[in-house]
């Protein structure tokens, strides 16, 4: 039985090494490529760390691919868009405008304004009122 044990435990361990394994780079171009579109990229199950930052084996997974992608000569568009059909739009931390990510990307903007619009109004309504009087001063301190 503990022999049995033992085993397990070591094959725990070989695998979470292996999940942490540094990567070899040819060169530093390489590696600079390969740092820049992992950046780029986000670990579909951490969702909101990018692929190079992710501990997640998935992501340690999907950062061997990228590495065995660019090294088969894929570029980085052609990269992206194998992710994409895998993975969905989701896996791009800058995904494309279009009619689908118009609220993504103009959401914010468009909150922003209604707020100040909203502040505009408010401020406007409250100028037109009559100022309150202030309490006469009847001479006590407090």
């Amino acid at each position: 039985m503990k022999t049995w044990l033992l085993a397990a435990c070591l094959l725990l361990f070989a695998s979470v090494a292996a999940a942490f394994e540094p990567i070899e780079f040819r060169d530093a171009a390489e590696e600079a490529r390969f740092r820049s579109l992992s950046a780029e990229l986000r670990c579909v199950m951490c969702q909101n760390q990018s692929l190079a930052d992710s501990n997640a084996q998935i992501a340690a997974d999907l950062r061997a691919q990228v590495l065995e992608l660019m090294r088969e000569g894929k570029s980085d568009r052609e990269i992206k868009d194998y992710l994409v059909a895998r993975y969905g739009e989701f896996v791009l931390y800058n995904p494309p405008v279009k009619p689908a990510t118009w609220p993504l990307w103009f959401g914010p903007a468009l909150i922003l304004l209604g707020g100040a619009a909203a502040v505009v109004v408010v401020v406007r309504r409250r100028a037109g009122k009559a100022p309150v009087a202030a309490p006469a001063d009847d001479g006590q301190e407090w």
